[in-house]
């Protein structure tokens, strides 16, 4: 069952926070981090299991809804049922109705706001892209504070405004990027965009 906690009336509500090994552990799954991406995205105070298996299956064969095949939404199903949302449920982010089949997002999972950090291929994470940048700006400082040739060329405040130009670049493409990958503000979960 969800965690709940004891209001002054003497009645149990939904908890409002999620620890963060809970969490970390529901968004450990690809198929719970599904579950919270469709969760938050429709908005809904409920959605039956039928529906949130037939969304998953879609998204894990790639596939439209309309496509799926009875077996791919019942493995889906199954898992959802026995393992998942239960898991979900104890930790607090929604509760699930075992008996009618559905799911309802608690306080807890409306306020997590999950940003999905997805590096593909070549890419860098941006964290690492940032120390990069801090080091070619520092590096730059130095080479302008010691009058280093082709540096003097431009007075010190040019070097001054480039790098303010290069980090307020970084910051609107990062705040950008970071919109996109938000779990539930788009159609598709961010690991498959």
């Amino acid at each position: 069952m969800a965690s709940v906690q004891q209001v002054d009336g003497g009645s149990a509500e939904p908890a409002t926070e999620v620890s963060e090994d809970d969490l970390f552990n529901v968004l450990a799954n690809q198929r719970r981090r599904f579950a919270v991406h469709l969760l938050k995205r429709e908005e809904k105070d409920r959605l039956e299991i039928g529906d949130m298996a037939e969304q998953i299956a879609a998204w894990e064969n790639g596939i439209d809804t309309a496509e799926i095949t009875g077996n791919d939404r019942k493995r889906v199903y199954t898992a959802l049922q026995q393992s998942h949302l239960p898991k979900m449920d104890e930790a607090g982010v929604v509760e699930f109705n075992k008996d009618r089949g559905i799911v309802e997002p608690t306080p807890a999972l409306a306020d997590v706001d999950l940003y999905m950090d997805v590096v593909e291929g070549k890419e860098i994470p941006w964290s690492t892209y940032y120390v990069g940048l801090s080091g070619v700006a520092a590096a730059l400082a130095g080479a302008v504070w010691l009058g280093a040739w082709p540096f003097v060329l431009l007075p010190e405040f040019a070097w001054t405004i480039a790098i303010v130009v290069a980090f307020a670049f970084s910051a609107i493409t990062h705040k950008y990027y970071t919109a996109e990958m938000k779990v539930g503000e788009s159609d598709e979960p961010p690991e498959l965009t």
